[in-house]
């Protein structure tokens, strides 16, 4: 899969992923080459295969950072309705999940734009008590810098796509 002249096909996956299980799974390794796999909620990608999400949670990823900046993201679309559609006619129509190989950044300062993308996306909870105590004060994001993408083929259910 072409990273550049897929983006927007990548990015609405995403999307989609997000709507259906509130995070991406983040894999790296750590300095003894173990490893491992962070959930995380607040991951938004960029239009020139750049993202960020905010560090707030994280203890993990920022140490494995220092000897390893590598990571693979993987967004899989769990919606009931796409999975037994599929199911029900024997092939997906678009790819049930993709995976975002990329270099994560130095963590850094949110701004204004990133807060506001934040809030957007958390409208929805913002009544409710929890939504405080995650989101807020989230005042740094880690930059990531993607390099590939891939599908995740499931045999004769992804072949025509």
């Amino acid at each position: 899969m072409d990273i550049k002249s897929n983006w927007k096909e990548i990015k609405r996956h995403f999307n989609k992923s997000f709507r259906t299980n509130y995070h991406v799974s983040v894999a790296t390794v750590d300095k003894d080459n173990y490893p491992t796999v962070t959930p995380i909620g607040s991951l938004f990608l960029n239009n020139n295969q750049t993202g960020f999400y905010y560090e707030k949670y994280p203890t993990k990823l920022p140490v494995n950072t220092q000897s390893n900046p590598n990571v693979c993201v993987l967004a899989v679309n769990s919606n009931i309705w796409f999975w037994l559609k599929s199911l029900f006619i024997g092939e997906f129509k678009n790819y049930p999940a993709i995976k975002l190989y990329g270099q994560l950044g130095d963590k850094r300062k949110a701004t204004d734009i990133e807060i506001k993308r934040l809030n957007r996306r958390m409208k929805s909870t913002k009544w409710f008590k929890g939504n405080s105590y995650l989101w807020g004060k989230m005042d740094y994001v880690r930059d990531i810098s993607f390099s590939w993408a891939e599908k995740i083929h499931l045999g004769a259910m992804t072949e025509k796509l």
